[in-house]
């Protein structure tokens, strides 16, 4: 592993960290060839988060195929998506980001109501 690896893996912990202090969510989405992985943690786990979180991957075109999910004390999703087919391909990375964090702030605001 290089220097540089080692500074990323470094800042990634401490900023884990951060997160876990300040009750914050992190969405990761990495493109892959036809589709794409998808990390997602929230310190907060509200009822309903991975329906919502789903819901938000059907209405972009996504289909998952392979997930591991935590929701003990807090959330924590790994997922595997492919392009539903027969849709644009016109989906990139920040879609899917935008779509999961706006699933979660929509299911943050129900559990507060």
């Amino acid at each position: 592993m290089g220097s540089r690896e080692r500074k990323k893996a470094a800042l990634d912990k401490k900023l884990e960290k951060l997160r876990i202090v300040t009750n914050s969510t992190a969405v990761k989405v990495k493109t892959l060839e036809k589709g794409f992985q998808i990390d997602v943690f929230s310190e907060r786990n509200c009822p309903g988060m991975l329906r919502s979180i789903l819901e938000a991957f059907d209405e972009v075109g996504l289909e998952v195929f392979d997930a591991r999910v935590s929701c003990t004390d807090n959330f924590h999703l790994e997922a595997v998506s492919d392009q539903n087919e027969g849709l644009p391909e016109s989906i990139d990375a920040q879609m899917v980001k935008q779509a999961v964090l706006q699933a979660i702030r929509n299911c943050s605001r129900h559990d507060q109501d």
